[in-house]
């Protein structure tokens, strides 16, 4: 009897020993997955095409078509060392924004500001102000499988900065005052164009294909030297990254 309890003790002890010991074992953490960035480019070309528009557009200013946006942009991307998922796109570009008007001509030569006017006595097949910005865009991205870019879910919110390269008013005339018509009129100029534009951007994406938009932070033209217009933009982005 005295045998069979004293085996019975032991057996206890060893089964609470045993199970403070288990309870004081802590699972080792798994090492963090490193993932292969071998194959991720660290630059690419993004190109971009997109409907444009200026908002807030006062009533003496009318538009009508396709008006478009083409922009070219170089980039550097550096993935976050500690999640990859993430990253920051640094680059240069050239934006280009073309504005078909409706019965309104534009006089970027005027002596005190750049003017809009209604004119529904000449007639245009087309008529078009474009402007050019050379530009420096940044961004900050997403990827939900940074491994495999082309296979990937894709975010980014940016800003985009830009100097003046050119503006100038392009008209197709069917027939002018004099009653004329069949020539093209084309006037330059930027001396009333903003020196430094400010865009918001954003993408949103999977793979190579992504949708864009843009706002403009700052209007076309400088203060007090033609109308307030800011562009925005809504288009499709093809990049690698």
């Amino acid at each position: 009897m005295k045998s069979t309890l004293t085996v019975c003790l032991l057996a206890m002890t060893s089964l609470t020993a045993l199970s403070q010991t288990d309870g004081n074992t802590k699972t080792p953490a798994k090492p963090p997955v490193k993932l292969d960035l071998s194959k991720r480019p660290s630059d690419h070309l993004m190109l971009q095409v997109g409907y444009s528009g200026w908002a807030p557009k006062p009533d003496s200013v009318l538009t009508k078509g396709f008006s478009r946006t083409l922009n070219v942009q170089f980039f550097f991307d550096f993935p976050f060392k500690a999640d990859p998922r993430y990253s920051v796109g640094i680059g240069l570009g050239v934006g280009t924004d073309n504005i078909y008007l409706d019965k309104t001509t534009v006089d970027l030569k005027g002596r005190t500001q750049a003017s809009f006017r209604r004119d529904t006595v000449s007639r245009y097949k087309r008529y078009k102000l474009t402007s050019v910005h050379m530009e420096a865009p940044l961004e900050l991205r997403y990827a939900s499988r940074p491994a495999d870019m082309n296979k990937s879910f894709k975010a980014a919110i940016g800003l985009r900065i830009g100097m003046p390269w050119t503006m100038y008013s392009k008209a197709k005339v069917d027939r002018d005052l004099n009653g004329l018509g069949g020539y093209v009129l084309k006037e330059k100029d930027t001396k009333y164009m903003n020196s430094i534009r400010a865009l918001a951007t954003m993408r949103v994406g999977y793979g190579n294909v992504s949708l864009f938009g843009t706002y403009s932070l700052t209007p076309v033209f400088k203060e007090g030297f033609g109308p307030k217009l800011s562009t925005w933009t809504a288009g499709v982005s093809i990049s690698g990254l």
